[in-house]
């Protein structure tokens, strides 16, 4: 039986387009997924100019399954993210780093005939999550990649909950990175251009705020040890190096196609570490769905309808930098 579904794709013109695709009927794990909620990522506007499916923080429902799937059924809520397969037998697959597969399949580079924009999506189970009970579809998509990046970011550097942890940025990603570090006990310490979001920071669980805009240093608490940098470029660094703790970590996530410079001698004075990363391998994935259920820790987010209007205004609206903070689109 041949599967149809809408699917919302980017062109080489970079107009979004309505169109169906098909997929044959289900094999071994693959999990047929009616989507209800898709968040709208920084992520999609690099590929509005590709002929791929957009989307990759999907949530729905699952219809039906495959021969081989057996971990989910008709009816499960999950969601998917960047990822969508690897290899299985690879040093980084069975040391827990699939993300790092060279086989690995994201969003961008495989599967372009679908995405989260769409009515339907068709993914192997082993890469989807059951949404936790207590998170709904709607709050659970920002997660599948934003909240995943930032988690991962605070894993992999291995923040510890007595950390100072500087947040450089109160967007997209930022303000649920507050909310992880301060759920996970840390001091939050948040930079941002100007004092408009001082007031919002400290609700979602900042301790310190600081407005960066036009500073030549600054002068906080204490130093900090570890700094997550969640702009759309990279910030003035010799401002933060100089408040950065000796062995200090640095989680470069913004997504910039100018080289990474920054002084060389506070790196090697200070012992300083640059922490690259992606997202999520697939158990932390599941350990932030699940942190984030337990600790209530939501997006701050605009909704629009998941039709063909209501992705180019959500796009647009991310495009303008009026998005606060992460866009939803609902079914």
């Amino acid at each position: 039986m041949t599967i149809e579904f809408t699917v919302f794709k980017g062109s080489k013109e970079g107009a979004i387009k309505e169109v169906k695709t098909q997929r044959d009927d289900l094999k071994r794990d693959d999990v047929l997924v009616r989507v209800t909620h898709s968040g709208v990522c920084g992520t999609d506007l690099h590929f509005k100019g590709a002929d791929m499916g957009l989307g990759h923080e999907g949530t729905g429902v699952v219809e039906a399954v495959g021969p081989d799937a057996h971990i989910l059924k008709k009816g499960d809520r999950v969601g998917w993210g960047y990822e969508h397969d690897c290899c299985g037998h690879c040093r980084s697959c069975l040391t827990g780093w699939e993300t790092m597969c060279k086989d690995r399949k994201m969003f961008g580079s495989a599967d372009l005939d679908q995405g989260s924009f769409a009515s339907h999506g068709v993914w192997r189970e082993a890469f989807l999550f059951k949404v936790p009970e207590s998170l709904s579809n709607e709050d659970a998509g920002p997660l599948m990649c934003g909240g995943s990046t930032v988690f991962n970011a605070l894993h992999v550097a291995g923040v510890r909950p007595t950390a100072r942890v500087g947040i450089v940025g109160v967007g997209g990603l930022g303000h649920l990175a507050i909310q992880f570090a301060a759920k996970m006990g840390c001091q939050v310490i948040v930079f941002s251009g100007s004092n408009s979001k001082e007031e919002e920071a400290k609700k979602l669980g900042a301790s310190e705020f600081y407005a960066t805009k036009g500073a030549k240093e600054l002068k906080i608490k204490a130093p900090i040890d570890n700094l997550i940098v969640t702009t759309s470029s990279q910030p003035d660094w010799p401002l933060y190096l100089q408040n950065m703790s000796p062995n200090g970590v640095i989680s470069p996530l913004s997504l910039d196609s100018n080289d990474l410079k920054m002084p060389y001698m506070p790196l090697l004075a200070n012992g300083l570490r640059i922490q690259g990363g992606i997202v999520s391998s697939r158990q932390v994935h599941r350990d932030m769905l699940e942190f984030a259920a337990f600790h209530n820790i939501k997006p701050v987010k605009m909704t629009f309808p998941l039709t063909l209007e209501g992705v180019k205004e959500s796009l647009k609206t991310l495009e303008d930098g009026k998005m606060r903070y992460r866009g939803v689109l609902v079914a």
